[in-house]
């Protein structure tokens, strides 16, 4: 069953292959297609994760205050979560929604130098050999390596910024370091990955995240908006009614002529 969901995944990158007459636009239009159809679940999963990111100074603060008392410490999160109507799971389902579609396609890519139906699989002329890994590519020099060291970097690099975007603006100066570690730890870790990796792979992948940074960029636009206008509403119920009251001024009343 597997093998033929990766059977039809290649039909369709074969598909536009022959549309655009190059594999490596082809897989650039199947990214572009993957990412408009886990669009709604990954809104889903940036606006929970801003939601998190705002209730988390409160959640530190019931951790420290709470820390010998795992049961209470327990029912006040969710009590917190309830008030901010918080739901943990709705940033870990899109996730595991996308995932088979994801894998499916990542080894695709891994395996498509084994297709005989594959020829000349180059981006036009930019990464000479899509199946290629960079390993192998620097043994054949430097000016070969390039293009696949910018897929690297590009690799790595999309998975630096989304760590660290969140944290730009945040006011805990811990938590802010502590991801700025983990994002350079991360980093590394993809630069170790992608080194063995296809240039097909690096090339989905850096594309997808590339156009996921746009997309969690426009959410948090628009979570933003939603807060500055909940906010004004807030403050506008908030505020007393001012009545501008004129009093008129009181006529002198005229004295009596004796």
């Amino acid at each position: 069953m597997w093998d033929v969901f990766k059977d039809w995944i290649f039909q369709i990158i074969n598909f536009f292959h022959g549309l655009v007459g190059d594999w490596g636009l082809a897989i650039i239009i199947i990214t572009v297609i993957f990412r408009i159809i886990v669009a709604p679940l990954m809104h889903k999963q940036a606006k929970s994760n801003y939601k998190m990111q705002k209730i988390q100074p409160q959640i530190a603060k019931l951790q420290e205050k709470y820390a010998g008392d795992q049961v209470r410490l327990g029912q006040e999160t969710q009590k917190l979560y309830a008030e901010a109507k918080f739901n943990p799971l709705a940033g870990c389902l899109p996730m595991l929604l996308q995932m088979p579609i994801f894998i499916a396609l990542f080894q695709v890519l891994r395996e498509m130098g084994d297709r005989a139906e594959v020829q000349n699989f180059s981006f036009y002329h930019l990464v000479p050999n899509l199946t290629e890994t960079p390993s192998g590519a620097l043994g054949q020099g430097i000016g070969t390596f390039v293009p696949y060291l910018i897929l690297m970097l590009i690799f790595a690099g999309a998975t630096f910024f989304p760590m660290i975007q969140q944290q730009l603006k945040s006011k805990d100066s811990k938590q802010r370091n502590q991801t700025l570690i983990m994002a350079v730890v991360m980093s590394l870790f993809m630069l170790w990955i992608s080194w063995s990796s296809p240039a097909g792979v690096l090339l989905f992948w850096g594309v997808s995240s590339l156009i996921g940074i746009g997309q969690n960029q426009f959410t948090l636009r628009r979570c933003r908006k939603q807060e500055e206008e909940e906010e004004a509403e807030k403050a506008l119920v908030a505020k007393p009614v001012e009545v501008d009251v004129v009093r008129k001024e009181k006529k002198k009343r005229p004295t009596k002529k004796r």
